[in-house]
């Protein structure tokens, strides 16, 4: 069974940096996508940033520029927040794509002053 385990979400001031990190367990297989999603109340979840075990990164235009994403030993991704904004409080969830998705409960954060 796979499971994803996310962690660092916290109360940051704007202009702030937050490190996100997801932990994957329960697969074999080393050939799959990584990435995280945000939502908020009312709103369709969306991307954040993706990366491929190749790789190969993609960014939500929102957070290009600020937000870096990263993979290590192929089962845990990591997020890289900086220069945070208010707008970028969300419920941050971590996802898995082989065929299937795979989301992680959810971890908050909330920008403000």
């Amino acid at each position: 069974q796979v499971q994803l385990v996310e962690s660092g979400g916290d109360l940051v001031q704007p202009g702030g940096s937050l490190r996100l990190s997801c932990a994957v367990s329960g697969i074999s297989a080393s050939i799959y996508s990584m990435g995280w999603y945000r939502q908020t109340p009312g709103k369709q979840r969306e991307l954040v940033a993706t990366i491929t075990s190749g790789g190969i990164r993609n960014y939500g235009d929102s957070v290009k520029g600020r937000f870096t994403i990263s993979r290590e030993n192929g089962k845990t991704v990591n997020l890289q927040m900086n220069s945070l904004k208010p707008e970028d409080t969300a419920v941050y969830y971590c996802n898995l794509q082989q065929g299937a998705w795979y989301w992680g409960q959810g971890t908050q954060v909330t920008v403000s002053s």
